[in-house]
């Protein structure tokens, strides 16, 4: 029983063909197109009011220079908010709870910044390591400890949106596994087990947003650090 817990974090395969790619794929055909008349209809309406007040939220602390990236971070929002939320659906695969995967999001995105931040102004990107008015005696341990601090953000990142999601679902799991033994035995006691269920599965809905949007709220704040 306690190995099977685990199994809803193994990437499904059919015909020896990874399933994480279709669901990889699949919210983006979710999303209705934008088109080309005037008025749109009630939901690219909705679509759009969100995209502009998230785009808005996130990029006024920015600089010009920032802006280039609303399309970029506003698109993985969505991404990993579409991800989290289908995870939640009985008999889906999260492949947000898989470590490689954001992984795989937060090291390319962070050592962009890191990158546009050493090319454009490299004097104030290296002054992060070093804080003004540092005695003489601390300044070779706190470059230290800044350069270590700095390369465990994408480790950060990752590990975040990882842990916050697994730990969720193994939470929902083993609620409905306890609601499902106290069923026949203890009504009562499954009937509060079910309210707590519900409880959680509306907490998780939140958790799937707001991991979301943290993520990619401590992308731009790297960012803003380095444009």
């Amino acid at each position: 029983m306690a190995l099977s817990f685990f199994d809803q974090f193994m990437s499904p395969t059919y015909f020896g063909v990874p399933l994480i790619a279709l669901a990889l794929a699949l919210p983006w055909v979710l999303y209705p197109k934008p088109t080309a008349r005037w008025l749109n209809n009630r939901l690219l309406t909705l679509q759009s009011w969100f995209i502009n007040r998230f785009a808005q939220q996130i990029f006024q602390p920015l600089s010009l220079g920032g802006h280039k990236w609303a399309a970029l971070l506003t698109s993985l929002m969505l991404f990993l908010i579409t991800l989290n939320m289908l995870g939640l659906l009985p008999y889906t695969f999260t492949p947000t709870t898989q470590l490689s995967l954001n992984m795989a999001f937060a090291v390319p995105l962070w050592l962009a910044t890191v990158i546009i931040g050493m090319r454009n102004q490299p004097t104030h990107a290296l002054g992060h390591l070093l804080p003004e008015g540092t005695p003489t005696l601390l300044i070779p341990v706190l470059i230290i400890i800044e350069t270590i601090s700095l390369f465990i953000r994408p480790l950060a990142l990752g590990v975040r949106l990882t842990a916050n999601l697994t730990a969720g679902h193994l939470l929902i799991q083993l609620i409905a596994t306890a609601a499902s033994v106290l069923l026949p035995l203890m009504p009562t006691i499954a009937l509060l087990t079910v309210t707590l269920l519900f409880l959680l599965t509306l907490l998780e809905v939140a958790v799937a947003m707001i991991q979301a949007y943290v993520f990619v709220l401590l992308l731009s704040l790297y960012l803003q650090e380095n444009v």
